[in-house]
């Protein structure tokens, strides 16, 4: 992925550049400071594709291979297109806070049962080095029954990697999906009451 510098001009417009196919962004670093850039959408787009939004970017800037984490991802309310991106640089042996997606592994298993999870949460904020930073951190759900509360504690980790959250704080339960339907329909019929 190929960033290049983005000059304000006399005349300048974020409009313009979207239309013409760029993303605008910030690139920051301790060696770099905060540097205004631009990627081209189609290139952004597959580079997202193959590392995804919470993963680490290969990208090049003024002639130089780097690597760096989206620390923010804005998006059109209505088009949900990429409007803007917060780049932050990334060296090997730095220890980096950063949020990773939550992989839950054998929900299938669940609702063959009768069952469905309930998710709270859909990510995890770990601390750990750029090079042993995972995609996805998984938990196996599939052998869970009705009652089954997963905490972040439960998730499997490399033990280079710390959980930043609070470990015992609950990220998924298991619930009775005819039990879950009932007290859906008893809360909507309780909102209704309330309106008329």
């Amino acid at each position: 992925m190929n960033l290049t510098n983005r000059k304000i001009k006399v005349g300048y417009s974020v409009k313009k550049e979207r239309m013409n196919g760029s993303v605008p962004g910030i690139l920051y670093g301790k060696k770099i400071g905060n540097v205004l850039v631009e990627v081209d959408e189609k290139e952004l787009a597959k580079e997202l594709f193959s590392s995804g939004e919470h993963g680490i970017l290969n990208y090049s800037i003024n002639g130089n291979n780097e690597r760096g984490v989206l620390k923010e991802v804005q998006r059109h309310p209505v088009s949900h297109k990429i409007i803007h991106i917060d780049l932050e640089q990334i060296s090997e042996n730095e220890e980096m806070q950063l949020e990773v997606p939550i992989q839950y592994v054998g929900e299938e298993w669940l609702n063959k049962r009768g069952a469905i999870l309930q998710k709270e949460k859909t990510v995890v904020k770990v601390s750990c080095r750029a090079d042993v930073l995972p995609k996805t951190i998984k938990i196996d759900v599939s052998k869970g029954e009705v009652g089954a509360v997963y905490r972040y504690e439960d998730l499997e980790i490399d033990k280079k990697i710390s959980i930043i959250d609070n470990i015992e704080s609950v990220i998924a339960s298991v619930s009775n999906e005819n039990k879950l339907t009932a007290e859906l329909f008893k809360e909507e019929i309780e909102e209704k009451q309330v309106t008329d």
